[in-house]
């Protein structure tokens, strides 16, 4: 049974940073690609970053590029989302999710999802 927990969510002013993390049991981590992906209340879930099992291979919402970076420690089973510059509209429920198979942006092709932890940038 894999189990996703995140952390690292919190409120911040516009312009700072948080790092979130999320990490897996259960599972060999390094054969899951991991996601990244928020929920703004109304909104459906989208995507904003993923990272291939090996980190060889990274992916990112547009709004995203230049201020997220996704990194894994295959070691420690954690995957890390690197948030700077954060504006207002970054505010949302984010959650991670892991899949067994190629890097995807999709929601409904990560079979295994963490609780999510909140993150709210004020102005």
């Amino acid at each position: 049974q894999v189990q996703l927990v995140e952390s690292g969510g919190g409120l911040v002013q516009a312009g700072g940073s948080l790092r979130l993390s999320c990490a897996l049991s259960g599972r060999t981590f390094n054969s899951y690609t991991m996601g990244w992906f928020r929920q703004a209340p109304g909104k459906e879930r989208e995507f904003v970053a993923a990272i291939s099992g090996s980190g060889g291979t990274t992916a990112y919402l547009d709004s995203g590029k230049g201020r997220f970076t996704v990194s894994r420690d295959n070691a420690k089973s954690t995957v890390y989302l690197q948030m700077n510059s954060l504006k207002r509209e970054d505010t949302a429920g984010y959650y991670c999710a892991a899949r067994d198979g190629p890097l995807q942006t999709i929601p409904l092709r990560y079979k295994y999802w963490g609780q999510g932890t909140q993150v709210t940038v004020s102005s």
